[in-house]
């Protein structure tokens, strides 16, 4: 089951790292802050704990605009899911 919400960005944990397009970041900030946020990230729920492994750049932006909360597709899933993602 998938929903859609608003996460606190303090609430989501992203365990692999990855270097962002500073442009990519700069555009999206301009479209967030005059229009919002249209696409949300991908989630992960497992065990009460978000984990992000996409929307690197639109979680980034988010960020730089001091936004509290990104708009997300959370997916619950169990934690051979969460292995999966890590491997």
């Amino acid at each position: 089951m998938v929903r859609v919400q608003e996460i606190p960005l303090n609430q989501i944990k992203r365990p692999l790292p990855r270097a962002n397009d500073p442009q990519k970041v700069q555009d999206l900030m301009e479209s967030i802050g005059a229009i919002g946020q249209q696409e949300p990230i991908d989630v992960l729920e497992v065990d009460g704990q978000y984990y992000g492994f996409s929307g690197c750049h639109r979680y980034e932006a988010c960020q730089r605009l001091g936004k509290e909360t990104v708009l997300a597709r959370v997916r619950k899933a169990p934690k051979s899911v969460l292995k999966m993602h890590l491997a």
